[in-house]
């Protein structure tokens, strides 16, 4: 048993020194070790950015408008007033719209004056001679910005207006705009306004308007003073 187990060992013994020198025969050994110590694969290469090409290219115009000339905007002569057309389509036919005279005008902001000397002081007050803007078209009543900044809020706001009959007309106050918008033409087309009319407005509140109407063609509206 023991003579066998000792036969086994130099067996195994002979055969590891065979393969040992097999291995060194094919230089497995340095191999090997080569493979633990190589260097790491190099990163993968950044790829190139794509290039696109522009080219120009000519735009077709519509068979429809290819052959006609460009639009021409043109302006209509109402009374010798110069108005853009696109505001004679837009509320009220200007072309009949009567335009005062200067020396009317001039009349009525006169009285406007008188008025205003009348009015208890105390109170913001700032008058306007109509515009055709003011009175037919568009019906937008701009303010005076010093004004609007000392005495106005500073964002939009409903500024009521008080006709010399006590009547209450409310508007829209916009603010950045500095003017009366909404509700204006219902007080304008009410009152009956014309181009000349002198306008006072006299602010008795934050929001509120008490308003006397001079008449470009020398009448007066309602008491035509103060309370």
């Amino acid at each position: 048993m023991v003579a066998a187990k000792q036969s086994y060992e130099d067996s195994r013994r002979k055969r590891v020194e065979e393969n040992k020198k097999r291995m060194e025969a094919l230089n497995l050994p340095l191999l090997s070790q080569a493979l633990k110590t190589s260097p790491k694969p190099s990163p993968t290469k950044q790829a190139k950015p794509r290039v696109v090409q522009k080219q120009l290219v000519v735009v077709r115009r519509s068979t429809r408008f290819a052959n006609k000339p460009a639009p021409i905007y043109k302006e209509v002569a109402v009374d010798r007033v110069a108005i853009p057309r696109r505001i004679l389509g837009r509320q009220r036919n200007l072309s009949n719209l009567v335009l005062a005279s200067p020396e009317a005008i001039a009349e009525a902001d006169e009285k406007a004056e008188k008025l205003v000397s009348g009015l208890p002081p105390g109170y913001p007050i700032l008058t306007k001679s109509m515009q055709p803007s003011h009175v037919a078209g568009g019906f937008w009543l701009g303010l005076p910005v010093d004004f609007c900044k000392l005495n106005l809020p500073s964002r939009d706001d409903v500024m009521t207006l008080i006709d010399e009959d006590g009547d209450e007309y409310p508007t829209i106050y916009l603010a950045r705009k500095r003017g009366l918008s909404g509700g204006w033409k219902g007080f304008a087309v009410a009152h009956h306004l014309v181009h000349g009319d002198a306008v006072v407005f006299q602010l008795i509140g934050r929001t509120t308007f008490k308003v006397y109407i001079i008449r470009v063609n020398g009448s007066e509206e309602g008491n035509n003073g103060a309370d």
